[in-house]
C-alpha cells in the first residue's frame, strides 16, 4: 500500500479565513491576559473601580470578538453575493464596535 504524500491545498479563502481567526485569537488572548485582577483594598471606592475595570476588560474583548466576526462575515457576503448576510455581517461590525467602545460611550454620556 502506497503512502500519498501530497500536501494538503488551501485555497485563498480558507487561507484568509484562517489568518482572521488567528488574529482574533491572539487579540483575545492579549486582552485578556493584560486586563487587571480585582484585588481587596482599604478603600471601597478602589474595589468597585478595579471590579468596574475588570468587567469592562470582559465586555472589551467580547465586542472585539464580534468585530472580527462581523469583518469576516461581510468579508464572505462580497465573496458569495448575499445581500442578507451582508447586511448581518455589517450589524454584527456595528455591535462589536459598539460593545468594544462602550465604557468609552457611557464616560461620554455622563459627562
Amino acid at each position: 500500500m502506497k503512502k500519498n504524500k501530497e500536501k494538503l491545498r488551501m485555497s485563498n479563502k480558507v487561507k484568509r479565513i484562517f489568518k482572521v481567526y488567528a488574529l482574533a485569537v491572539s487579540i483575545f488572548t492579549l486582552t485578556i491576559g493584560t486586563s487587571m485582577t480585582v484585588l481587596a483594598a482599604d478603600d471601597p471606592m478602589t474595589v468597585v473601580n478595579n471590579l468596574s475595570d475588570f468587567i469592562f476588560g470582559l465586555i472589551r474583548a467580547i465586542g472585539m470578538i464580534l468585530l472580527g466576526f462581523g469583518i469576516v462575515q461581510v468579508g464572505l457576503s462580497l465573496k458569495s453575493h448575499d445581500p442578507s448576510q451582508r447586511a448581518n455581517g455589517f450589524l454584527t461590525v456595528a455591535g462589536g464596535i459598539i460593545i468594544t467602545f462602550a465604557r468609552e460611550i457611557l464616560k461620554m454620556i455622563a459627562g
